[in-house]
C-alpha cells in the first residue's frame, strides 16, 4: 500500500503515540519502533523518522513516512518517433561534473585508466559475461517452451503484443490502416522475436580500432547486441574472433595509440572454459511442460534467467560503454559509435543519415516490451472502460506470472496488484 493511501486511523495512531518522547520510548519497548526505525504495513516497508526541534523538546517537530515499495508507479514515458531520446544524464549536469573534475584534478596525481581503455579485459567480469550469455540462451529456450502453454498474441500491423488467449480490446494500434480499423488491433500468434526484440550490433574485431565507415557497413557482420557485449567482456566464440591484448596500449595522442610489444611474452596457453556456452534448441525439438508443477518450475527458471541477464548486462555496461542513437533503436557496443549513415528516423535528411550517438541505458539494450497485466489468469477478458485500473508489466514477467511464478517485488508497482478493479462501469464511474 502506498504512503499516500495510508488510512487516516493509522496515521493518527502514529501521531498520538509520538506526542511526547516518553510515549515514543514506551512504543519502542512495546512495538520495537524507536525515533528512527521502520515497520511493515500492508506488505510494504515504511520508514518512520521523528524530528525534534531541540534536544530538550518532547514534542516531535515532524513525522516522515517513506515507502520503499510504492503501490502504483507509472510506466516509462512513451516517446514518438519524432522525438529524440533524453540523455541519461542531462547535458548541464555533465558539464557541471566535468568542471568539478577539472577543478579537483589540479595538483593531484592522474588516476590510472580502467582496463577497457587500455585494451585489456577485466578478468573479474569474464565469468559474469559467460553467465549473461548462458542466461540469454536459457531465456530463449524456456520462452519457446512456455509459449506452448501460455498463449501470446501479436498485432499484425504494430509492435504491440498481449499475453493471453484473447487480445485486449483497447484502441491503441498505430500501424498501417489504424484509422480504418478505428485503432483496434488484429491479433495473430506471436513468436519469440516479438517478446525479445532482436537488437543487433556490428561485431568489432578490435574494440579500440578505427570506427566503421559507411562503405564498410555490409562487410562487417552483425550479431545480437548482448552477445557482442559478452564477447568484448571476455567470452571467446570461435565463429566471432576478436583481438585480445595482454599488454596495455601506448597512447600517442587522444585518439592515436600503438600496441605494446608482446613478443617477449610466452605463447598463450589454451584456456579451458569453466562454464561452457549453451546452445539454442531448434523449434522442432521444443517440448511443452507435461504437468502444472513442471510449468511452474519452468516459469520460475525463466524469470530467474530474465533477472540474471538484465542484472549482468547492467554491470557490464558500467565498465564497457554502449552507445545508442537518440533517434532510432540502433545500438553500438564500444566507446564511440560507427559512421554508417543508415539512420532512417525523423528528419534523417538533415543529418545525412548519421546517427546521434549518446550513452545507452539498460532498456535500450534489452527493451522490456510492456504488456497489459491480466488480473485473473484463468481467461478473464479485459474491459475497455476499466483501462485506467489495469497495470502493465514486461512481457517476459507477465508470461511467467501467468505460468505460475510469483510476482517479483520490482514489478508490483506497475502491475497494480493492490488496486481493486470495479465489477462494472457504473462502479468505475463512482470512483473519484
Amino acid at each position: 500500500m502506498s504512503c499516500g493511501c495510508l488510512p487516516s486511523q493509522f496515521v493518527t495512531t502514529v501521531f498520538l503515540r509520538s506526542e511526547g518522547r516518553s510515549l515514543s520510548r514506551q512504543l519502542e519497548f512495546s512495538k520495537g519502533i524507536g525515533s528512527r526505525d521502520s515497520l511493515k504495513f500492508g506488505g510494504d516497508k515504511l520508514q518512520l523518522k521523528f524530528n525534534y526541534p531541540s534536544q530538550n523538546s518532547l514534542q516531535p517537530h515532524a513525522l516522515f513516512i517513506r515507502c520503499d515499495h510504492p503501490q502504483n508507479a507509472d510506466l516509462p514515458r512513451y516517446y514518438s518517433k519524432k522525438e529524440k531520446k533524453p540523455f541519461p544524464i542531462p547535458i548541464l549536469e555533465l558539464r557541471r561534473a566535468a568542471r568539478e573534475r577539472l577543478k579537483n584534478r589540479k595538483r593531484q596525481p592522474q588516476r590510472p585508466a580502467p582496463p577497457p581503455k587500455k585494451g585489456l579485459v577485466v578478468k573479474s567480469l569474464v565469468p559474469l559475461a559467460y553467465n549473461v550469455l548462458n542466461s540469454r540462451i536459457t531465456l530463449i529456450n524456456n520462452l519457446k517452451k512456455l509459449m506452448k502453454v501460455v498463449p501470446v498474441l501479436a498485432c499484425k500491423w504494430c509492435n504491440e503484443i498481449h499475453v493471453g488467449s484473447v487480445g485486449h480490446p483497447f484502441k491503441s494500434c498505430r500501424g498501417q490502416g489504424a484509422s480504418i480499423r478505428k485503432g483496434f488491433h488484429e491479433w495473430a500468434d506471436a513468436v519469440v522475436e516479438d517478446i525479445l526484440v532482436p537488437l543487433e550490433a556490428y561485431h568489432l574485431f578490435d574494440r579500440l580500432g578505427k570506427r566503421i565507415t559507411h562503405e564498410e557497413r555490409f562487410s562487417i557482420p552483425r550479431i545480437p547486441a548482448v552477445v557482442e557485449l559478452c564477447i568484448q567482456a571476455g567470452v571467446d566464440l570461435p565463429e566471432y574472433p576478436t583481438k585480445r591484448r595482454r599488454k596495455p596500449i601506448i597512447r600517442i595522442g587522444k585518439s592515436e595509440f600503438v600496441d605494446a610489444d608482446e613478443s617477449e611474452l610466452p605463447d598463450p596457453e589454451p584456456e579451458t572454459l569453466e562454464m561452457p556456452v549453451l546452445i539454442e534448441i531448434p523449434n522442432a525439438e521444443i517440448l511443452p511442460p507435461s504437468n502444472g508443477e513442471e510449468r511452474v518450475l519452468l516459469a520460475e527458471e525463466t524469470l530467474q534467467a530474465w533477472e540474471k541477464m538484465r542484472g549482468g548486462v547492467k554491470r557490464l555496461m558500467k565498465m564497457y560503454p554502449v552507445r545508442v542513437c537518440g533517434y532510432c533503436p540502433e545500438v553500438h557496443i564500444g566507446p564511440t559509435g560507427h559512421k554508417a549513415q543508415n539512420c532512417g528516423a525523423h528528419k534523417h535528411q538533415q543529418r545525412n543519415g548519421q546517427h546521434g550517438w549518446q550513452a545507452a541505458v539498460l532498456d535500450d539494450l534489452i527493451p522490456p516490451r510492456y504488456v497489459w497485466h491480466v488480473p485473473d489468469g484463468d481467461g478473464q477478458l479485459l474491459q475497455r472502460e476499466l483501462r485506467n485500473f489495469y497495470g502493465q508489466a514486461p512481457a517476459v514477467v507477465e508470461m511467467c506470472v501467468q505460468g505460475g511464478a510469483s510476482v517479483p517485488e520490482l514489478y508490483k508497482p506497475t502491475m497494480r496488484l493492490d488496486v481493486g478493479i470495479p465489477t462494472d462501469v457504473r462502479e468505475a464511474e463512482m470512483v473519484v
